[in-house]
């Protein structure tokens, strides 16, 4: 997407979990657009110094940036009340990103509490930032997008907390939308597939990590720019008869990535590896 194309100079974009991955290049596809980006965090293995850098490469406003808890509704609170006295004047787009949750290996790992506290991370925050963000500034965001994943029609290991809380969120989306039709709120949901980012090695181990990369072709993988920009598209102004939504960014992979698609990788393979000893006889 062309930067002429799209100008958000004036516009504030608060983001949660800001700082790496999907958060990050998000802010940046916003600010190199004239956007100025608010980036949370919450704990402090972030490089201050680095994402500045990277927002000044691409000629985007010095971003602001703010530890704040999602968690904790008394952090947000404290977080709006930080940028106003920055001079900001109101929120023009929210995206909720934070995901967080323990990892499931089996049946007995299911606590309720364990749930609660992925729902108050994956979940709760794009429901609790948008009222405070309205209590600060009397005014909604125009956008509001809640990341997600395909993890709640698709199995992936150990991911069944962020899964359900992925789902509620979802839930909400639909909600919202009606709820806040009459305040020209556009709300939608944006699912992508596994990114090869820190998180994905944080959240399913090493060793998975590693046999993707051997067994898992190239293009079958998200990057994670081409999730940031379809969000920025959906706060452009082109779409905003999209709202209500979960919207899908896979290259059309979940369709065919199952079964039959494996064998059929495998069929290749073994024909490949055949014609090679024919030619090595020859």
């Amino acid at each position: 997407m062309a930067n002429a194309f799209l100008d958000f100079s004036g516009k504030v974009v608060l983001i949660t979990g800001g700082t790496r991955g999907i958060g990050l290049e998000t802010g940046l596809s916003f600010g190199k657009r004239g956007a100025l980006c608010i980036l949370t965090y919450r704990w402090g293995d972030h490089d201050d110094s680095g994402i500045y850098a990277a927002f000044e490469k691409v000629k985007a406003p010095k971003p602001i940036l703010v530890q704040a808890d999602v968690a904790h509704n008394e952090d947000t609170v404290a977080l709006l009340e930080e940028v106003k006295k920055l001079g900001v004047k109101q929120i023009d787009i929210f995206i909720s990103n934070v995901s967080s949750s323990m990892v499931i290996n089996c049946f007995e790992d299911y606590t309720l509490k364990g749930l609660k506290q992925s729902i108050s991370y994956s979940t709760w925050p794009m429901v609790g930032y948008t009222k405070e963000i309205f209590k600060a500034f009397n005014k909604y965001p125009k956008y509001i997008i809640g990341v997600s994943s395909t993890g709640p029609d698709s199995y992936s290991i150990g991911y069944d907390y962020v899964a359900a809380s992925k789902t509620v969120m979802e839930v909400f989306v639909r909600y919202l939308n009606y709820h806040l039709r009459e305040h020209d709120v556009c709300i939608n949901a944006l699912r992508s597939r596994a990114i090869k980012t820190k998180s994905l090695e944080d959240t399913f181990g090493k060793d998975l990590a590693e046999f993707t990369k051997k067994y898992v072709p190239d293009n079958y993988w998200i990057d994670v720019q081409e999730v940031a920009e379809p969000i920025v598209a959906l706060c452009s102004g082109y779409c905003d008869t999209i709202t209500g939504q979960t919207i899908t960014v896979d290259k059309g992979t979940s369709f065919f990535d199952n079964l039959m698609e494996i064998y059929t990788r495998f069929q290749k393979n073994k024909a490949s590896a055949g014609s090679t000893s024919e030619v090595n006889k020859k």
